[in-house]
């Protein structure tokens, strides 16, 4: 992972990362669940909840690179598919934003790959 990103972003920048992964993972997530309340749509189901499951982890930062790769697919596929909106697509786009860009200094991969300082 360190060689994806020669840094995890932080200060402000990675705040904004912070937030970022927030409200994509949040918005996954409220499709997920609209989506079990509304089973009528059955052949989007596991999209949807692939979808929210891929939003907890982006809410995390954990494998921020493969997460947001696979929320572009998902959701792109939910907008072909026709279950999906708008926002189907601006959630692609920040999934690919957020593949491209990296998971920030606030993420569970800054933790496990971030550089490591070694007391002398």
């Amino acid at each position: 992972m360190q060689r994806l990103f020669t840094t995890f972003a932080n200060g402000w920048p990675g705040f904004g990362i912070f937030i970022q992964r927030l409200v994509t993972g949040v918005v996954l997530v409220l499709h997920g669940v609209v989506a079990l309340n509304h089973a009528s749509e059955a052949g989007l189901l596991i999209p949807q909840v692939a979808g929210a499951v891929l939003g907890l982890l982006i809410m995390l930062g954990l494998w921020t690179p493969l997460t947001g790769a696979l929320i572009v697919v998902i959701e792109v596929w939910i907008a072909l598919a026709g279950g999906g909106s708008g926002l189907s697509l601006i959630l692609a786009v920040l999934g690919g934003t957020l593949a491209m860009i990296g998971p920030g200094a606030w993420s569970i991969d800054a933790r496990l790959f971030g550089r490591k300082h070694i007391a002398p």
